[in-house]
């Protein structure tokens, strides 16, 4: 999948009628945590949710899953501090991860989110994506970009999902994608998946709950072996 029409895609988007995506269903939370030794037994599929401080996170998940009181949002970054577990159909796990740009707080409390995250995504083993969120307003940031490179070296899967595509108008999406592809070819023989995305307008949330359905019939398949 080269995505070559990624920003036509999401322009696109409302001229199509699909109706063969996963529907959420039901959404409900199930624990809060520090540590990933204390998440849910690890025997159905995972995926969790990172970015950037004010990368409008908690709002895509709200959309994502139709709710909008099921993740936490807030004008002050930060808001997530906790491993948030929430069951998904009954049949699979949307973790709310804290941000890793940790917005306003001490070392030590960077430290701790830093150890935490780590050690989650080290760990966890049945994680299938991770969902890596960019703010599509802003040129890549050096932040995001270690924080990938990372993921691709420790081996861990990641998606990235381009945020708040409604806040700019065509031709700066186009510009910004395509200066972060680039970017990335500096240094990566393939890229990653890559979605766009408007919390707003619930703009490509159909085409990742398909990516999600078609990852969690893999686990199945796996789980038969």
């Amino acid at each position: 999948n080269t995505q070559k029409d990624l920003v036509e895609w999401y322009f696109n988007f409302s001229k199509k009628n699909s109706n063969n995506f996963m529907r959420i269903k039901t959404a409900k939370f199930v624990i809060s945590n520090t540590n990933y030794k204390s998440c849910p037994t690890p025997n159905i599929p995972e995926y969790a949710f990172i970015g950037r401080s004010n990368v409008g996170k908690s709002s895509l998940i709200n959309a994502f899953c139709n709710n909008k009181n099921l993740a936490k949002t807030s004008s002050k970054p930060g808001k997530t501090q906790l491993i948030n577990h929430f069951l998904i159909n009954e049949s699979w796990y949307l973790v709310d991860l804290p941000g890793y740009g940790f917005a306003k707080t001490s070392k030590k409390k960077r430290a701790e989110f830093h150890n935490m995250i780590n050690n989650y995504l080290l760990n966890r083993s049945n994680l299938m994506c991770l969902f890596v969120l960019i703010d599509s307003r802003h040129n890549p940031q050096a932040i995001d970009q270690e924080f990938i490179e990372w993921l691709a070296t420790k081996g861990i899967p990641f998606t990235m999902i381009f945020t708040k595509a409604d806040k700019i108008g065509k031709t700066t999406l186009k510009e910004n994608i395509r200066g972060y592809r680039l970017e990335m070819l500096n240094r990566w023989q393939e890229l990653p998946l890559m979605f766009i995305t408007s919390a707003e307008k619930k703009t490509g949330i159909e085409e990742i709950t398909t990516y999600i359905r078609d990852l969690n019939q893999g686990f199945k398949n796996a789980a038969k072996l």
